[in-house]
């Protein structure tokens, strides 16, 4: 039984966190239904208010009056654009980042161009616990190049890497689990033994500083739909650190890759800058859509975000302690970890739905693990409690 006095006592302190919250004003630019607690936006991330109406206007002016005079007035160069606007979320200089394609192509085209530019070496080095994708394209490169694929977790991969070692690909976050690894002891153990890194930054990016240029990260992947709540299936994004942007040697070579693309040439000519990571037609509904979402960036202070996503983590652990002692949770409690809480249950996918039922949207990956994303910009305190105590009443009705 649930004392009585550790519910009332948490409920004031999630109303006096939320009335101190320095981001309160942030939720207001988003299109939450007040009758649901979500904490998914680390799979998807909730739409900013003004997307649709700026949807809108692409579709009935820029599509739908300008044409194809709007390729020539900004369509097409978006890519690069929106990259920009990415960037200082990644710590990026200007110069590095371009959106394009999903996150798989991206990281097959930015893998390959790794190996590329390192040759010699037969070995892939991959984060064990990766999100499968990364693992399937890692499979196919390798297949592709004649290199193997060597799995360790992340915490062992600097003391892995080793002279066959072309490149190691590992996420900043684990998706599971929820853990923060440390970029820039793992990019440094990489470099001193002569190979590159590319990073997946899916569970990282708008959740938590991230220092791409200062850790003398190679190459790094994220998606915008996730924390960046770009919509769903917003393009990705590719980061080449300034040493590689010219020579960034990529598979795909498209068109929107091309030094001069409406030349018509027959031989390909890889552009200078981030631009050659480009391949195929931009998707220019989502890729707008996304540009209208980073808005509400403009004015965030990325210290004061992951300050406030480490606080919503600790009060979700002190819910646990004192609504459901004894839960066993997969995220770290100390400051390593992302913008999640992953708690492992019995009941398992179970739960998750009957969490749903009762307006609390986390999600479920297997075998046991519920996660709880934890979005700074629009998650409340209350909210948190609200989930702890909805798991209670829905483990209680399953005894």
């Amino acid at each position: 039984m649930t004392d009585p006095l550790a519910a009332r006592e948490l409920a004031e302190e999630a109303a006096a966190l939320d009335a101190a919250d320095p981001l309160a004003a942030k939720r207001a630019e988003f299109d939450l239904d007040p009758a649901v607690a979500y904490f998914d936006g680390n799979s998807l991330g909730a739409p900013p208010k003004h997307v649709a109406e700026r949807l809108t206007t692409v579709v009935r002016e820029q599509w739908g009056r300008r044409l194809i005079r709007s390729w020539a007035e900004g369509w097409w160069a978006a890519p690069e654009r929106v990259g920009e606007r990415i960037a200082p979320l990644v710590g990026a200089g200007p110069g590095q980042v371009v959106v394009a394609d999903s996150t798989s192509v991206d990281v097959f085209k930015t893998l390959v161009a790794a190996v590329r530019a390192n040759p010699g070496r037969d070995e892939i080095l991959l984060d064990a616990g990766t999100f499968p994708t990364d693992g399937y394209v890692a499979g196919q490169v390798a297949r592709l190049t004649g290199h193997t694929v060597r799995r360790v977790p992340v915490a062992g991969l600097a003391a892995a890497v080793d002279e066959r070692t072309a490149v190691v690909l590992a996420n900043h976050v684990d998706y599971v689990s929820g853990r923060l690894h440390d970029m820039a002891s793992v990019t440094a153990a990489a470099h001193r033994a002569g190979a590159l890194v590319v990073w997946d930054l899916c569970h990282s990016v708008g959740a938590i500083p991230v220092r791409l240029d200062e850790c003398e990260v190679d190459f790094a992947v994220g998606c915008t739909y996730k924390f960046l709540n770009g919509g769903p299936g917003s393009p990705a994004f590719v980061y080449l650190a300034r040493r590689w942007r010219d020579t960034f040697d990529q598979p795909l070579a498209g068109w929107a890759g091309h030094a001069d693309p409406f030349a018509m040439e027959p031989d390909y000519r890889a552009a200078t800058g981030a631009g050659r990571a480009r391949s195929g037609t931009p998707d220019l509904l989502s890729l707008l859509a996304l540009d209208a979402a980073l808005d509400v960036w403009d004015d965030v202070d990325l210290a004061v975000l992951r300050e406030k996503g480490l606080a919503l983590g600790d009060f979700f652990f002190r819910c646990l302690d004192g609504l459901l002692p004894g839960t066993e949770a997969a995220t770290p409690r100390g400051p390593a970890r992302g913008h999640q809480v992953s708690v492992h249950d019995p009941g398992g996918e179970r739960t998750m739905t009957a969490l749903h039922e009762r307006g609390v949207l986390g999600d479920f990956r297997p075998p046991d693990v519920l996660r709880f994303g934890l979005a700074p910009l629009y998650t409340r305190y209350a909210e948190v409690l609200r989930a702890v105590t909805t798991l209670r009443e829905v483990r209680a009705s399953a005894r």
